[in-house]
């Protein structure tokens, strides 16, 4: 119904007819996008066709049927060629609308239409009027980009402004991430906004001011060198703004060398070789993960790639290591297909007369759009060869390319084997040996800026190590490199059966470690030992077995529909995966939750990026080197430790992630959730916040009901979704029943949770701690009572006492709002008030858990039947399993984890009609 009407407002407002004069994949969707909206495109004026292959713009509107003209010019020595002219004019415009136009168009041609002519110009004009404007911005180290659509006058960008859009430019952004970020979808909705603006009456003409105002050309080769003699930030500006064409450059040895791939770099500078750079004023320095330099004012830059003056584009981190590898011989059938693709080289290089071996790709000619080509091409005759645009530029020759081409197609250029830089500790008497880095692409590496947090011990308080801090360049990183591998890596092609496989292995390389994580988790979370050798590890080791075996029984069903005689139809479903999905999880349970939600994802045969607590990254990076021992290929899974309000939140505005999965806290998951909605529409699982109530009625098995009932509320620390936050006590065995809890909480040690006889560690943080003992006072102030706890334990460390409360009333902060620590939150219930204590446990926006203690099983059915919550444990508590769907209700959230239900989450389904 929606979409109808938004046809009939589209075709009851006024609509133009329209000359699109321009080309490129941004114009060919701004004439998709106008036409959409109801105006009729008279015209398209574009380019001639290059090497056989016509502009996108043309391939669009041919395919359309609109009429397509491919003017090589418009104008001879200044003046308009008489025949194209008429061409134009006899198509009919009202309007001439140019997204992106190389050639001079005559003020005749501009002015001709009844309302003129409008452009697409990607700075905010006045500044940067002219060609290469989206470079300038990032030369000039603008915080701010954008572009203008503008009315055409005679001047260069001059013309009166229609409508403007701006974005921040982020430290690292590239030509490349600003274009396909915002001035390329943004800019596209702003022209149709504006033809409408148009059509409507309602488009503005404001002047251009002079004032700021500033014109730059292209940059030519020659004056694209890096004055080293200014800052690190100045340096970086320079060279992204120049990256690719025409590529800034430095002198090395006394020859040219082009930077490419530029960050800023915030860390410590890691171990390499020292470079001496003309003008610079300290020597760079060749790391494994790139040429560092330095600006005159102490700071620092990262470069990814260095190209030479041949055309051969390296690794920075190779400079030191790039001399000639040996040379592989040809097999007969190698050979043949060497011949198949020097004819493609034939092909593209066709001024060329033979392609020798020593031909090299780029000094024949061939520019950007023929690496494109021939990457295809060589695709399209092997599609196995897994090959990239870089390759071309790392091998320029024939014999280069060649050589290349068969280590590829040999398996040969596999990974090195996985470089891990380990923080190692001496601990729970074993060596511990913990990854640091971002995982990305199947590879350890620093954060894109070089920047660093400490993670820290909540036993002693000290720190552990120091973790890379992930930024948004490392997440859009670690997002291609997981929609490449879901898209063209094996991943996506594998056997559902295989690919089973692998996770059973991953699950038995878990195990083999279960013992070395489990120390990771105690001190990184402060989980007691044993709890985190059973729960925290094991049932980690259970999820990823469970869902392993799911892989080869994911199925559709047939569905028989009314046939159409005399024809025969036959419909059936398809579960497919999502593509690129995001996991954000808590800490804890650090290995858990990756667990529940990652197993899931991956049976399914997606592909995902995942960000661990910021307090809790450990197990995950560890988990992360047990996956390439595994054999999951690279780029399946790709790990950021950092910020939420950074990688999460670009993790859920990113357009090419199709799902995220949550857990957290209930305003985080709603924001998350708007992210969603308003980047391209993710589906979304939440489990969210909790006020799980438990109710113990006077029948119940008092024993068995207050060891369960400590359980719910004590276990892991208190720091549990479904802790019980709300206990409901019958009142005529109330008093024994805290009198009991108090006698047996006496009873709890605690201390270091690598003691194996400890009961109960420290809070997983300190601002954590804070909140609870800030927690505990407003319940005292509230006029709660407070019967044990409550203080802080007076050790190093985050410990807090096992607290109970008392005459807790509804309208209580604490009788509303979930502790998420060691708090048992005590009320009385009249002896036989089902009903009462029914609605009282049920008035909360939580609905996570639940949980009822009575020998009566009619009064146990009748009560679980009602209780709102995704879960219900009758005379048990925290009684999870990997078979069984685990969600809330409410603002606990929605999606489950867990269970065939968990899979869903992670798949589409796809209906199939065929008839016969």
């Amino acid at each position: 119904k929606r979409s109808a009407a938004n046809q009939r407002l589209h075709y009851y407002q006024n609509k133009l007819k329209l000359a699109i004069i321009g080309q490129s994949l941004f114009g060919q969707e701004v004439y998709t996008n106008l036409r959409k909206h109801g105006h009729k495109v008279v015209g398209v004026f574009t380019v001639p066709d290059k090497d056989g292959k016509a502009d996108p713009l043309a391939v669009a509107a041919e395919k359309d049927g609109t009429p397509v003209f491919k003017f090589p010019r418009w104008r001879v020595k200044g003046k308009p060629i008489p025949d194209v002219v008429e061409a134009y004019k006899a198509v009919g415009a009202e309007l001439n609308v140019m997204p992106f136009c190389s050639q001079f168009i005559p003020m005749n041609i501009i002015d001709l239409p009844k309302h003129g002519s409008i452009i697409y110009h990607p700075s905010i004009l006045p500044l940067h009027r002219g060609a290469s404007a989206i470079n300038w911005t990032l030369i000039h180290g603008d915080k701010k980009a954008g572009f203008t659509v503008f009315w055409a006058d005679d001047g260069l960008d001059t013309g009166p402004i229609l409508l403007q859009r701006e974005c921040a430019v982020e430290p690292n952004d590239t030509v490349d991430t600003l274009y396909n970020r915002f001035l390329f979808p943004e800019g596209i909705k702003a022209m149709v906004e504006s033809v409408q603006l148009i059509a409507d009456g309602k488009a503005p003409r404001i002047p251009q001011t002079e004032e700021g105002a500033s014109y730059e050309g292209i940059q030519k080769k020659s004056n694209a060198k890096i004055n080293l003699a200014q800052s690190a930030k100045a340096i970086h500006d320079w060279i992204r703004g120049h990256d690719k064409v025409p590529g800034a450059w430095i002198a090395i040895n006394g020859q040219p060398v082009t930077l490419y791939g530029s960050s800023l770099f915030g860390g410590s500078a890691p171990a390499g070789q020292p470079l001496e750079i003309e003008g610079a004023s300290q020597p760079g320095l060749v790391t494994k993960n790139g040429l560092i330099l330095y600006g005159n004012d102490g700071k620092a830059l990262l470069v990814k790639n260095l190209q030479f003056e041949d055309g051969k584009m390296i690794p920075a981190s190779k400079y030191f290591s790039s001399g000639e590898s040996s040379s592989v011989e040809l097999t007969d059938d190698e050979k043949k297909m060497a011949e198949e693709i020097r004819n493609i080289w034939k092909g593209i290089l066709s001024n060329v007369q033979a392609i020798e071996d020593t031909t090299d790709f780029f000094k024949s000619g061939a520019a950007s759009m023929d690496v494109v080509r021939l990457v295809e091409e060589v695709k399209q005759k092997c599609p196995s060869v897994q090959l990239q645009s870089e390759d071309v530029y790392m091998a320029t020759t024939f014999q280069d390319f060649i050589q290349m081409f068969v280590r590829k197609l040999r398996g040969e250029d596999q990974e090195e084997e996985l470089v891990i830089d380990y923080a190692t500790k001496e601990v729970n008497n074993m060596t511990v040996k913990m990854p640091y880095q971002c995982f990305i692409n199947g590879k350890f590496e620093d954060a894109e800026n070089g920047k660093t947090y400490e993670t820290i011990n909540p036993t002693d308080g000290k720190v552990i190590c120091k973790v890379s801090y992930a930024s948004v360049e490392d997440v859009d990183r670690a997002v291609a490199a997981a929609k490449d591998a879901f898209d063209n890596g094996p991943w996506g092609k594998m056997n559902p059966r295989d690919r089973g496989s692998l996770l059973y292995k991953l699950a038995d390389l878990m195990e083999e470690h279960q013992e070395e994580l489990a120390t990771i988790e105690s001190i990184d979370s402060g989980a007691v030992y044993t709890l985190a050798l059973k729960t925290h590890v094991g049932m980690s080791i259970q999820t990823f077995r469970y869902f392993a075996g799911w892989c080869d029984k994911i199925q559709g069903k047939t569905i028989p529909i009314n046939q159409a005689r005399p024809n025969r139809n036959l419909t059936f479903t398809k579960k497919e995966p999502l593509g690129v999905c995001a996991i954000i999880i808590p800490w804890n349970y650090p290995l858990m939750m990756l667990a529940w939600k990652s197993a899931a994802c991956l049976a399914a045969g997606n592909t995902l990026v995942l960000k661990p607590a910021q307090v809790t990254p450990l197990t995950a990076l560890k988990f992360a080197e047990l996956t390439v021992k595994a054999g999951i290929p690279k780029g399946v899974i790709n790990i950021l430790p950092g910020s939420g309000g950074m990688v999460g939140q670009r993790l859920s505005d990113h357009p090419h992630i199709r799902k995220l999965g949550f857990t957290g806290s209930t305003p985080i998951g709603k924001q998350i959730m708007k992210s969603c909605a308003l980047s391209n529409l993710k589906k979304v699982s939440l489990e969210l916040g909790g006020k799980s109530p438990l109710i113990i009625f006077s029948d119940c098995d008092i024993d068995k009901a207050v060891r369960m009932g400590m359980s719910s509320v004590y276990f892991n620390k208190g720091e549990n979704c479904i802790a019980a936050g709300r206990l409901f006590v019958e009142e005529s065995i109330h008093d024994e029943f805290i009198s009991r809890v108090v006698e047996e909480i006496k009873k709890m040690k605690i201390g270091d949770p690598l003691d194996r006889s400890t009961d109960h560690g420290p809070q997983n943080h300190k601002a954590h701690l804070d909140k609870l003992l800030e927690y505990c006072s407003t319940g005292m102030k509230e006029g709660a009572t407070l019967v044990y706890g409550g203080r802080q334990v007076g050790r190093p460390g985050y410990f807090m006492e096992p607290t109970v409360f008392t005459d807790v009333e509804d309208h209580m902060f604490i009788a509303k709002e979930e502790s998420f620590g060691p708090v048992m939150v005590v009320s009385k219930f009249k002896d036989g008030d089902v009903d009462g204590v029914l609605q009282r446990a049920n008035d909360t926006e939580y609905g996570l858990a639940s949980g009822v203690f009575t020998r009566d099983i009619n009064k146990a059915m009748y009560v679980s039947e009602r209780l709102e919550a995704g879960t219900v444990f009758i005379n048990t508590y925290n009684k999870t399993d990997v078979a069984s769907p685990f969600g809330g209700f409410k603002q606990s959230g929605f999606g489950k984890d867990l269970g065939e239900d968990a899979l869903l989450e992670y798949l589409k389904t796809k209906a199939v009609t065929v008839e016969y």
